[in-house]
């Protein structure tokens, strides 16, 4: 792969995606693309982006852009804010919500569906109250890929071996082949939908958990500053923020603030001016 390949397909993931790929990633971009573009009949990476630069985008820029997004994602990863959602969290959002009897829960990045799965079945497992709520949990991706397989419930035994305890892989999935496939009640609590997190929102309800965890370690500080104000337009004003590990809203947005919950991080709106800063937000 030339420089000027490694150049093109970098700004094409900038453009399409806001992840950086930083230069020392070119081996990362050989081995993920280079299957790729043998699939589409070329011998070269060269070639391929040589295609990609003469053609409107389409159907190869899309892959190659889904292809260099990360999807490491596992079941319960990172057990701590899973914990802090079922002894804390959950129970307080579940006694402000006491009236509508309704939540609202978002996972943006959702990658093959784990995290929004799991949880889905800590919701069914622990807060059995919920079951006579109105509960809409939309989960999102930039991939076309990884939202086919999310939607499809079904993983592989290495995938369930990694995070998902073991009463929780009985009770919840069926055995089919090779593969382990999700309850349908527990798939048919999320709706998977496509979104690019750098690009114009779609009208969504207004939320009383947003879960973004580990991806904005991938954008620059403009564009993290975007996303986290985006994120504050479709949050209820006692909404909670999840982040991961690794991610803060400190010296990116200060309208957020950072609450210790026991080994777990959350983040909350310190204010936000009544009926102001929404327009995305459907009623």
């Amino acid at each position: 792969m030339t420089p000027k390949t490694f150049g093109y397909i970098r700004q094409l993931v900038l453009t399409r995606s806001a992840i950086v790929l930083e230069p020392g990633k070119e081996y990362l971009v050989e081995s993920r693309l280079g299957p790729l573009a043998k699939v589409h009949g070329f011998a070269s990476l060269d070639e391929f982006a040589d295609a990609m630069a003469a053609a409107p985008f389409g159907t190869m820029h899309r892959q190659t852009v889904e292809a260099m997004t990360t999807n490491e994602t596992s079941f319960f990863r990172d057990i701590h804010p899973f914990e802090a959602l079922k002894k804390t969290l959950i129970p307080e959002i579940i006694a402000r919500k006491a009236a509508s009897r309704q939540i609202n829960i978002w996972c943006a990045a959702a990658s093959s569906g784990q995290e929004p799965y799991s949880v889905a079945m800590l919701l069914r497992e622990h807060f059995p109250e919920l079951a006579s709520w109105k509960i809409t949990f939309i989960a999102t991706d930039l991939s076309n890929a990884v939202l086919a397989k999310a939607r499809s419930g079904r993983y592989g035994q290495l995938e369930v071996n990694r995070g998902l305890p073991a009463p929780l892989m009985v009770k919840y999935f069926t055995k089919d082949g090779t593969e382990w496939v999700i309850r349908d009640d527990i798939r048919n609590m999320i709706d998977f939908r496509e979104l690019n997190l750098i690009e114009k929102w779609p009208l969504m309800p207004v939320f009383d958990l947003v879960m973004i965890r580990n991806v904005l370690i991938y954008f620059d500080i403009p564009t993290k500053k975007q996303i986290l104000k985006n994120i504050r337009q479709v949050m209820s004003p006692t909404g909670i923020l999840m982040l991961g590990g690794a991610e803060t809203t400190m010296g990116l947005d200060d309208q957020f603030e950072r609450v210790q919950v026991d080994k777990g991080v959350a983040y909350r709106q310190i204010s936000t001016p009544s009926g102001a800063g929404r327009p995305h937000v459907a009623a």
